[in-house]
């Protein structure tokens, strides 16, 4: 053996150390991408039932906005119909009742003024 063939093999040795070294963290790190790919399977998974109970319950939640949109109509309509009808008893009794309590005012101060003596005449 020369030194050329010693040289070689001790440089072999150091390269195949080299790789060695390498090797570690390239297997860790393989280790890694499969807890990575079977976490995202599992949150795959997951997430479907997931998003279907989400749409089951946007779908019922609509349902269930349409009723209170259905009942606030209702609720605005029976409003209005309140309001015109007090607006007719208003128009209906206020008119008569607002002359009753002006005859009655009438007739009240007629008959302070008969009761009351004369103020402006002077007696003799």
């Amino acid at each position: 053996m020369s030194g050329g063939d010693i040289a070689g093999l001790i440089a072999a040795g150091v390269f195949l150390l080299l790789v060695l070294l390498l090797a570690v963290p390239i297997l860790k790190l393989g280790g890694v991408f499969d807890e990575v790919r079977t976490s995202i399977r599992s949150i795959s998974d997951g997430a479907t039932p997931l998003m279907d109970e989400v749409t089951a319950t946007v779908s019922t939640t609509n349902e269930q906005l349409k009723k209170v949109d259905g009942i606030a109509s209702n609720v605005s309509d029976a409003s209005a119909n309140i309001s015109a009808l007090s607006s007719l008893m208003a128009a209906t009794v206020g008119s008569p009742l607002i002359k009753v309590a002006s005859f009655s005012y009438g007739v009240r101060s007629a008959f302070t003024a008969r009761k009351k003596p004369a103020t402006g005449r002077r007696s003799r």
